[in-house]
């Protein structure tokens, strides 16, 4: 609140405030009125070019103001590294797959901003992690934090030509029953797939396992068997055909993914830049003819 009280007392604007924190109006205007809250007196007053400092504000301002220049300074001698550097968190398919092919794209745009890409599959806590930003799929209700929904792939079955190349073609879900199946590591997808279609398969279960959707993406080129993977994780090898789709059926899921920060870390405009980035490069995909 501090650092957003010395921002619109230099500017003289709540909208010229917001603007230089990346926040919202109504965001600064909540955080000042906490600030008069907790101080017990008005800090500002409100003009018809702006605002202005009461006397109680301009006795803060001018405990603040110094060191805060004195903080700016150091931030400009270190080259503005921890301002411009973000940290994301992603699962290394979606990595590998959507994300870093485009990160070109951002350098160019914004080419002082640092990004710091760690793939995993382990949940992490933006709460306490030194990470700006998570990458996560599900259904976007992530309590205490701002989750916005980028793209929601759907799982579709894909197979190398060659494979599909001797045999009769796919007509249903329970054809796929004569392949290999190609599994991730929980044996879950295909199961809730074969559910899904109303298709009794006790034994689809069987056939290799992969903890990440990439390797299987690989045993089916090699042609291994079928996968069940989501859509945006095949693109490439189904425009150069080292995949095809096996069946024109498609089953679209609820679950999406989505940028997960706290709200302290969309204060810095470098997470906000590259948040806002995402969702429009995840709009344009989705918008964009397959």
């Amino acid at each position: 609140m501090l650092q957003t009280f010395v921002a619109v007392a230099r500017a003289g604007k709540m909208k010229q405030a917001a603007h230089e924190l990346a926040l919202t109006p109504g965001a600064v205007s909540q955080r000042i009125r906490q600030l008069e809250e907790a101080a017990g007196r008005r800090l500002f007053f409100r003009n018809p070019s702006g605002v202005e400092l009461s006397a109680a504000g301009e006795a803060m301002f001018a405990a603040l103001a110094e060191p805060f220049r004195a903080i700016e300074a150091v931030d400009r001698e270190l080259g503005g590294r921890s301002s411009s550097r973000v940290v994301i968190s992603t699962t290394p398919s979606f990595a590998a797959t959507w994300l870093v092919p485009r990160l070109a794209m951002f350098a160019q745009r914004y080419p002082d901003i640092e990004i710091a890409v760690e793939t995993g599959n382990r949940p992490v806590d933006l709460k306490r992690e030194p990470i700006h930003l998570a990458i996560r799929h599900g259904l976007g209700k992530y309590p205490g934090l701002e989750a916005i929904r980028l793209v929601a792939p759907e799982l579709i079955v894909v197979a190398s030509p060659d494979l599909l190349k001797k045999r009769a073609p796919l007509k249903g879900p329970v054809d796929c029953l004569a392949f290999p199946l190609l599994h991730d590591f929980n044996r879950q997808d295909w199961p809730l797939w074969f559910e899904a279609h109303s298709v009794d398969a006790p034994n689809c279960k069987k056939g290799p396992a992969f903890s990440d959707n990439q390797l299987i993406v690989r045993a089916a080129v090699a042609g291994q068997g079928l996968a069940l993977v989501r859509d945006i994780y095949v693109n490439d090898e189904l425009r150069a055909q080292r995949l095809v789709k096996a069946l024109t059926v498609n089953w679209p899921v609820q679950f999406a993914y989505h940028a997960v920060a706290t709200t302290e870390a969309l204060q810095k405009p470098a997470v906000r830049r590259f948040r806002d980035w995402l969702v429009e490069e995840a709009r344009h995909e989705f918008s964009s003819p397959t």
